[in-house]
């Protein structure tokens, strides 16, 4: 190993006993499963608002976003990152005080909580469903994880990706299992810091390498269709195609997957002062914006380092980051460490979004499925032990999926995102503000989305070019139209829920 290698190894081995000494830490106050999942709804303005935004921008902030501009240019990614950055306000902006109003009031803990108690559904039919689906959209999700942590491992020492991926499952799962939801909210927070660092580090030293930010832009412009938000870069052919109206609207539909995504939701029931909201919110979206922006560019400046030969021509575009960092590695001592604090970022933007999703489908499977759905009475000990061993399963189901080293960490996010946005993004809002809405059609909707974003991916989107759209889009329309004329045809809410409905609106704290 070289002297740079061994500088970047204490970089992350310092962070990675960090993060689970935080675990340990928070062991101790983790008490019983509400603590476990939900943190007992204590957490403040600025963790609220770093860690629900780390926990989204997963693997693909500094693996996909990167090498997708690497690859295709500015257009495919931009319109992502604006859908991205909207979605991201207008959740904290009208989600966020209600959701964690609502779910107060009725004692939920969990997303499938949350449904069933929302509707009174006294089968838990919704609950089981909600369940599943959290399983099977983040089981995948997990995995891109894992498979990032070893591609990240894989590509810089030479480690068996394999052995790499197993390593960091383990490192994941240790600090989650510990701490819970306390453990993996403040962990999140550092990670958040880390990633920003990561990224300001990488763009100046990519910029010095690739001749300066107008060598960068000059080399960008003579690439047909790079440096257009309209058209899109073929790198095989040299060419560009166009990036039409319909493919930017699909594209910009990305935005919607957040209403819907349950390790975010999550965040918001759990804050303690739903009145300190607008700052987390303003706080959230600056983060996004920025931290996009910087990705993005970086994918450009990595180009243009290619170009001029400062960077060898990289075989997996989603690795940029990393190769940016192993050059930087070998300026000395100092840059070693640098680049090692870059690549801790890659392992934070991963673990950050990892940690959430294990403990939101280790959830879904102990507290909505064998406590909820099967009625299995435990003590809170039990409890706790069945969540842990949950977590750890699940984990082991994602190490599996992710066998294959040349998975991509986008394509598979941008699968699992369609799925929650569909399935649960209608439901959510629907549950929110509108009072007619009922168990029959949450439960309709949710089976409609889930289903759609399977059907319209694998089979509707190949038939012709105007159906070749992010199935997020029909998907999320199919869900809201079926949970709304279910609800109408069927009958109205009960009382009770009615003036559930009313109470959650005008509660404060």
């Amino acid at each position: 190993m070289t002297k740079a290698q061994i500088c970047i190894m204490i970089s992350i081995v310092v962070y990675l006993f960090a993060v689970l000494m935080i675990g340990v830490v928070f062991s101790r106050r983790t008490k019983n499963v509400g603590d476990f999942y939900l943190g007992g709804r204590k957490l403040g303005p600025l963790v609220t608002a770093m860690s629900a935004e780390a926990s989204d921008m997963s693997s693909y902030l500094l693996m996909g976003l990167p090498g997708l501009a690497y690859l295709t240019g500015v257009a495919d990614v931009g319109w992502t990152a604006i859908g991205l950055a909207v979605g991201t306000y207008l959740n904290w902006l009208i989600v966020a005080k209600r959701l964690r109003n609502y779910s107060a009031n009725i004692n939920a803990i969990t997303i499938p909580d949350y449904f069933s108690l929302r509707y009174k559904d006294s089968k838990k039919i919704l609950m089981g469903i909600a369940a599943i689906v959290i399983i099977v959209f983040f089981v995948p999700y997990t995995a891109s994880g894992f498979a990032a942590c070893g591609k990240l491992f894989g590509t810089l020492f030479g480690i068996d990706y394999h052995i790499a991926m197993i390593v960091s499952a383990i490192i994941i799962v240790g600090y989650t299992s510990l701490g819970g939801f306390n453990a993996a909210s403040v962990s999140d927070f550092v990670q958040s810091i880390i990633m920003t660092c990561a990224l300001v580090f990488v763009l100046i030293f990519g910029v010095s390498q690739a001749g300066g930010m107008e060598a960068v832009i000059e080399n960008a412009k003579s690439l047909p269709g790079y440096f257009s938000m309209t058209n899109t870069y073929v790198a095989e052919t040299a060419t560009s195609k166009p990036y039409g109206l319909l493919t930017i609207i699909s594209t910009l539909a990305w935005g919607l997957g957040y209403f819907g995504m349950p390790h975010i939701l999550l965040r918001f029931m759990a804050i303690e002062d739903p009145n300190k909201i607008k700052i987390s919110r303003r706080v959230a979206s600056v983060w996004v914006v920025i931290s996009m922006g910087l990705a993005i560019l970086i994918g450009v400046v990595g180009l243009g380092m290619v170009n001029n030969g400062a960077l060898a021509p990289l075989e997996d575009s989603e690795t940029i980051i990393v190769r940016i960092s192993d050059l930087l590695s070998q300026q000395g001592i100092l840059p070693a460490l640098i680049a090692g604090v870059i690549l801790a970022g890659i392992l934070a933007s991963t673990m950050s979004t990892s940690d959430s999703q294990l403990l939101a489908a280790s959830s879904s499977a102990s507290e909505n499925i064998l406590g909820g759905v099967f009625n299995l009475k435990l003590s809170e000990t039990a409890k706790m032990v069945v969540a842990r061993v949950t977590l750890v399963v699940i984990s082991i189901i994602g190490v599996i999926i992710a066998w294959d080293s040349n998975s991509s960490v986008f394509g598979i996010v941008s699968f699992a995102w369609a799925g929650f946005g569909a399935a649960f993004g209608p439901v959510v809002l629907l549950s929110l503000f509108w009072k007619r809405s009922n168990k029959y059609g949450a439960v309709a909707g949710m089976i409609a989305g889930g289903v759609m974003v399977f059907v319209w991916k694998y089979a509707i989107a190949g038939l012709a070019d105007v159906l070749n759209i992010y199935e997020l889009l029909p998907a999320f329309i199919i869900g809201l139209v079926v949970n709304v004329v279910v609800s109408l045809l069927t009958p109205a809410p009960e009382a009770e829920i009615i003036k559930e409905f009313e109470e959650a609106k005008t509660v404060k704290k």
